[in-house]
């Protein structure tokens, strides 16, 4: 049953710091997320703060779906690595296996339940609209051929997700092609990954921020946190290659572009000032998706940016507290 505060959530946000707004955008990236979730943990134990504290919206794609509904229903970031480190062998068994990797032409490469299982483990049955902060996470509805956004009840108008099982949204936003089948799970919709079309969900938070909440430009501040950006050379064969020899890097191209006008559509909307991008740059191929092998190395490699990261998100970002998140519709306790 929903019930409806009493709060008129209709008016422009204000905060305990004025009118300062402050959005956190997770990329997509697979098992990369690791070191989207390790970075969150570093700036937590280096400032002895919470980061949700210091959030207004959070938006995340695929992996970083996964980690803003976990964030939302009040897990830690360092029990979020603790997920990926335990869950993900599971979820991406024989990453590099020949047979898997052969059999990945025809056909999905890993299996769905798995990756429900570990999803189910970590929200139970806990609903999307539990969240304690504003969440817009994206996803792709193959059947209506339509982008799909799971939102929070941040506005009147949003009454459709809120009873949707958490592990759902998070099944549905991280359904890559040709690694996950698609998910069914919700009344028959055909959902797949949010990352083919906003893999870097930062304008899909500033639309919302802007439209939606009616949030000014000028007082939104972005922290985007990519999952490692590969450095790759483009060969003179993809001047005039053919699909096969696009094959392997047409998506990582498609994604590239995708981040880069995301985040320069973002500086322009609302200021360098107040956009912060953590992305490295790393040697191609020394993480990828399903890289299971590498997430030492990826919490390692988030200590370290992490630490250097720390003093300026404590200027940027930590002196705001965000007023805790009123829905316009809640959900009453099961009995």
């Amino acid at each position: 049953m929903l019930t409806k505060p009493d709060d008129n959530v209709n008016k422009p946000i204000a905060d305990s710091t004025g009118n300062r707004f402050q959005i956190l955008a997770l990329d997509g990236g697979g098992i990369k997320g690791i070191f989207s979730a390790a970075i969150l943990a570093a700036l937590e134990d280096d400032l002895k703060t919470r980061i949700t504290d210091h959030f207004d919206l959070i938006a995340g794609t695929s992996t970083g779906g996964i980690i803003a509904i976990a964030l939302g229903l009040g897990l830690l970031p360092r029990e979020i690595v603790h997920f990926y480190v335990e869950h993900g062998p599971a979820v991406f068994p024989g990453a590099s296996g020949w047979l898997r990797c052969t059999l990945h032409w025809l056909r999905h490469k890993y299996e769905a339940e798995p990756l429900e299982s570990a999803l189910r483990a970590c929200f139970g049955e806990r609903r999307f609209g539990e969240s304690t902060k504003r969440l817009v996470i994206p996803s792709y509805n193959l059947g209506e051929d339509d982008v799909y956004i799971f939102r929070t009840p941040h506005h009147e108008r949003l009454r459709r997700d809120l009873k949707v099982p958490a592990w759902k949204a998070a099944r549905a936003t991280s359904a890559a092609p040709t690694y996950f089948p698609s998910f069914r799970g919700l009344d028959g919709q055909r959902l797949i990954d949010g990352g083919v079309w906003a893999n870097n969900p930062t304008m899909v938070a500033l639309a919302e921020s802007f439209g939606t909440l009616r949030v000014p430009l000028a007082e939104t501040h972005v922290l985007s946190i990519g999952t490692t950006e590969p450095l790759n050379s483009r060969h003179r064969r993809f001047d005039t290659g053919g699909m096969l020899g696009w094959s392997k890097q047409a998506i990582e191209v498609v994604m590239r572009g995708q981040t880069i006008a995301a985040c320069n559509q973002a500086r322009f909307l609302v200021g360098d000032s107040n956009y912060f991008r953590i992305d490295p740059i790393v040697p191609a191929s020394e993480f990828c998706l399903d890289g299971i092998d590498r997430t030492e190395d990826l919490i390692a490699k988030a200590a370290h940016h992490g630490r250097a990261f720390a003093p300026t998100f404590a200027e940027r970002f930590a002196k705001h507290t965000a007023i805790p998140f009123q829905p316009f519709m809640t959900l009453e306790p099961t009995q």
